[in-house]
């Protein structure tokens, strides 16, 4: 065998025991994320809080690592750093720690900050990590990545309804033990990130059959694609956001549910959401990434779109296939987005991640006023029309155009 031929064989093999790794810490990173959310209900009441205030809360944690991840992955695409990925743990250990002890709503404020510096670290970088060792699965790839995340984040309604009812807000303090698992698998993955010395020219080389891509399709046809995806990644994150911000209150307001009760429905969504991304990206590799996005979002609608009317039974039955099919999405969105941008996969996956935060924050923040003057029900009606923004999707190139194109 050649040299060439040698060299080849690495960009095909999909390192398994690296993206279970950065999986398990994504579940324990989202898990601790998750805590904020989780603690709404019990913050609601201990410290009086608004829907408002509320919605402020969520702002605050996502738009600060919307607003850094960006940067994050540009920096990374520069000049790749392994050792920032443990770094960013510790930043989420911070902030898990001072949340738990907070006795304000500025201290919680301050608290949600360095939760949202220690995702804007993590996500970009993991991600590339992912692309890195995808071989020619990256929507698998991407998929078991996020997967972890989805999984970690449904566990929020559990800590709820089994800890913080119980305990409270100190509860928080047991997720410290997350934080240091999180930051010793990190060392792990930061190991074979920096012991494999190719990695990213390797990546770089990966890149070098695709990058005519971007420079063969039109300017305009790329502006286009770009903006639909983000378009689209506004209707999933704010819909989402509509529902994992105050869909318990809508239960306990409307249908008179227990507050551990309503966690356990959102549970449910949230678990839908942790399958369906698991399943977006095989599906995605095998029938292609245009044809599951759009299936994804617009396949949604129906369910979305009946779930303000519906009783509980039934609200919690379409809650649970609105979470599948919408979640399958993301991952596919950003491998898309990666493959028309090759050579940026820091950039793009700090973008798509950074605005998945920003926009969740953003319309956590606006719903939650909404629903200071109108009321939780109007808001489940508003945004129920959200995932009709899918049917942008049909715009975007096809899979078959992009590989013509590199052809």
């Amino acid at each position: 065998m050649s040299k060439t031929a040698s060299a080849a064989v690495p960009a095909a093999v999909t390192v398994f025991p690296v993206l279970f790794a950065i999986s398990v810490v994504h579940l324990l990173n989202d898990t601790m994320q998750s805590t904020v959310s989780a603690l709404f209900p019990i913050l609601r009441e201990s410290q009086h809080l608004s829907f408002g205030q509320i919605g402020l809360i969520a702002f605050v944690m996502n738009m600060t690592a919307s607003l850094l991840q960006p940067l994050v992955g540009l920096y990374s695409d520069v000049k790749p750093r392994p050792y920032i990925l443990p770094l960013g743990v510790c930043f989420t250990l911070i902030g898990v720690f001072s949340l738990a002890l907070a006795p304000n709503f500025a201290t919680v404020l301050l608290s949600v900050v360095s939760l949202g510096i220690g995702s804007a670290v993590f996500h970009p970088e993991s991600s590339r990590v992912a692309y890195l060792a995808a071989g020619n699965n990256r929507g698998l790839a991407q998929s078991i990545f996020q997967v972890g995340g989805n999984i970690g984040s449904s566990l929020g309604p559990i800590m709820t309804a089994l800890i913080f009812v119980k305990i409270g807000q100190h509860g928080v303090m047991w997720f410290v033990i997350a934080a240091v698992l999180g930051i010793l698998i990190q060392f792990f993955v930061a190991r074979w990130y920096a012991g494999s010395s190719s990695a990213p020219r390797s990546g770089a080389r990966r890149q070098t059959a695709t990058i005519d891509t971007a420079d063969r399709l039109p300017r305009r046809t790329l502006t286009l694609a770009l903006t639909i995806l983000v378009l689209l990644v506004f209707s999933k994150h704010v819909y989402i956001s509509s529902i994992t911000s105050f869909y318990s209150f809508y239960l306990i307001d409307d249908y008179g549910v227990s507050v551990d009760g309503a966690q356990w429905y959102l549970f449910a969504f949230l678990a839908a959401s942790a399958v369906g991304t698991f399943f977006g990206g095989p599906l995605a590799d095998r029938f292609g990434r245009r044809s599951i996005i759009w299936l994804s979002i617009l396949g949604t609608a129906p369910f979305s779109l009946l779930l303000p009317y519906a009783n509980l039974f039934w609200s919690g039955v379409l809650v649970v296939c609105a979470g599948f099919v919408l979640s399958s999405a993301f991952s596919i969105i950003v491998v898309y987005a990666q493959e028309l941008l090759p050579g940026k996969v820091g950039l793009v996956s700090g973008l798509f991640f950074g605005l998945a935060f920003g926009l969740g924050g953003l319309g956590s923040a606006l719903l939650g006023t909404i629903a200071d003057a109108t009321s939780i029900a109007f808001i489940m009606k508003l945004c129920a029309f959200l995932p009709l923004i899918g049917l942008f999707a049909i715009l975007l190139p096809k899979d078959r155009r992009l590989r013509n194109a590199a052809a």
